[in-house]
């Protein structure tokens, strides 16, 4: 399995970018799936999910009301469309399957897109 994050780049606080995610094997229609980021120094959290049915989205606080999760089956493509981006968003963004509620990644990762945003 392969998970081919993108979209990532250098902005200024405010700015928007939106990340995509494409696996090479498992299909977003079949997994719950989710967005992780790796600040500096820090551990890799989740920051959003979604549902395999795509009913459901959940955010970490720090990103409520400005990022947005979604899929499109067709491309097999997971993206995170993020807004208002902060200094703090900054880090290393990757995509995987989770299991819902606990938020645990499967074993795979990617290689992940860097985002940073300067203030």
């Amino acid at each position: 399995e392969q998970l081919i994050e993108s979209g990532g780049g250098v902005v200024q606080a405010g700015e928007s970018l939106k990340l995509a995610c494409t696996p090479s094997i498992r299909t977003v229609s079949s997994s719950n799936m989710g967005w992780f980021r790796q600040a500096p120094g820090r551990d890799r959290d989740i920051v959003a999910a979604l549902t395999r049915n795509n009913m459901i989205t959940h955010y970490t606080d720090s990103v409520q009301g400005r990022f947005y999760i979604s899929k499109d089956n067709v491309r097999n493509t997971l993206y995170l469309q993020m807004n208002s981006l902060k200094a703090e968003d900054t880090g290393v963004y990757y995509c995987n399957a989770v299991t819902w509620g606990t938020w645990i990644p499967s074993d795979t990762w990617g290689q992940g897109t860097q985002v940073t945003v300067s203030s």
